[in-house]
């Protein structure tokens, strides 16, 4: 996920100070993996410098002073380009997980002891997710499908895979 681009959304919405910009971004995307402040202000300074947002007068307050940032015309024009452009289709041909099968194969290491504990890990993690789903608002149940669905997809492979792998142990070996 981009978070130059996600905060510039969050402008395009309304100026904001960076420590709203954190506590929105954290809300709506980063479950789990809360956004930084420095990260954030660092992002917020290459944007400025790269002319995509402007930063207003420092405001004083009960705290820090606080600046506020706008969104530039060619901030907007950026984001509405990224906006537009389709998510690359996942997953690619080469995973690590059909990499450590097949270099478990080549090694004469038991693949399918691997494919289990992925399986494993994996059902764990669906679990998880499902208990998000059910006590979660809408965000985090739809954050938690687009995980379940994922999953699903890699445990058809590991099965489909794992009643492959003599043929593949072959394929790799000749």
């Amino acid at each position: 996920m981009s978070v130059p681009l996600t905060l510039l959304g969050l402008l395009e919405r309304e100026p904001s100070h960076g420590y709203d910009l954190k506590r929105d971004y954290d809300a709506f995307f980063g479950r789990g993996k809360p956004l930084p402040f420095g990260q954030v202000y660092a992002t917020l300074g290459r944007l400025a410098r790269d002319g995509k947002v402007v930063v207003g007068e420092s405001e004083t307050g009960a705290g820090p002073e606080r600046k506020r940032y706008v969104i530039t015309e060619q901030g907007a024009t950026e984001f509405e380009a990224w906006l537009a452009e389709p998510v690359e289709a996942q997953p690619h041909l080469q995973t690590t997980l059909f990499a450590k099968v097949v270099l478990a194969l080549m090694l004469g290491r038991d693949a399918e002891r691997y494919l289990d504990a992925q399986r494993a890990a994996h059902l764990r993690r669906m679990r998880e997710l499902t208990e998000i789903k059910r006590t979660g608002g809408l965000v985090d149940a739809l954050l938690a499908d687009h995980g379940l669905f994922h999953l699903e997809s890699d445990l058809r492979w590991i099965d489909l895979t794992a009643a492959r792998l003599d043929a593949l142990a072959e394929a790799v070996r000749s």
